[in-house]
């Protein structure tokens, strides 16, 4: 009788739950039409570059499994600061909000060029996400046992993951084609420029020596620009 009632408690919750989802759907379908940029979000080119985030955010919840352990790693704060600013950016970057003026008009051909930029740089970041291996954090940290790696992207790129990102970052900014998108990108570069000085700073106490000529020998995230 007890199990009864339980099963019948969690199929009535359920049931209200779902009312309440359809429901909240619905309401926020209506605020999302006050919102956004109906043209813009009912073009495919927006639609698959919103979809290239999703498999960015899997593989890296998936690949954050295999990490090494930290030996050291930087503060709560700092670490916060970058999410913070990524994430900012990314919602400007993503979200064609009505009523901010077009950088760029709406056209196909455009939307698919961002797009293009977008699919290549999630491609470096996953390749140079492999090459990485365990030794990859989102955190800036040194792990056990830890190792320069040289291979790969890593050959010619000190930071090839952020260069991947910083292209997901435009292509979908160019794929929105506001100055809002255009502000959320400015905005990750700055994220990542400063994410690059500190870390920088941290490869070279660990590698001393090892870590300058590596630096003397490659790029940060552009050859021959940066």
């Amino acid at each position: 009788m007890q199990r009864n009632k339980i099963l019948w408690a969690a199929l009535v919750g359920s049931l209200a739950g779902a009312a309440i989802a359809i429901r909240g759907l619905h309401g926020f379908h209506e605020l999302s039409q006050s919102i956004f940029d109906r043209d813009a979000i009912t073009r495919w080119p927006w639609v698959f570059a919103v979809l290239g985030w999703v498999v960015f955010s899997l593989y890296w919840e998936h690949a954050a499994k295999n990490a090494a352990e930290k030996k050291s790693e930087e503060s709560r704060a700092s670490r916060g600061v970058h999410v913070f600013l990524t994430n900012v950016a990314l919602l400007l970057v993503i979200a064609p909000l009505r009523g901010i003026p077009r950088l760029l008009p709406a056209s196909t051909p455009i939307m698919v060029a961002g797009l293009a930029v977008e699919a290549a740089g999630l491609s470096l970041a996953m390749l140079a996400r492999r090459y990485l291996g365990r030794y990859w954090s989102g955190e800036i940290s040194i792990k056990v046992d830890h190792q320069l790696v040289r291979s790969g992207p890593y050959r010619k790129l000190r930071h090839p993951i952020y260069t991947g990102l910083l292209a997901m970052y435009g292509g979908t900014a160019v794929v929105t084609g506001t100055w809002a998108a255009l502000a959320g990108f400015c905005i990750a570069v700055l994220a990542y420029a400063r994410k690059i000085r500190l870390e920088e700073v941290n490869l070279e106490r660990a590698f001393g020596a090892d870590f300058e000529a590596y630096r003397r020998e490659s790029w940060a995230l552009v050859p021959g620009l940066f």
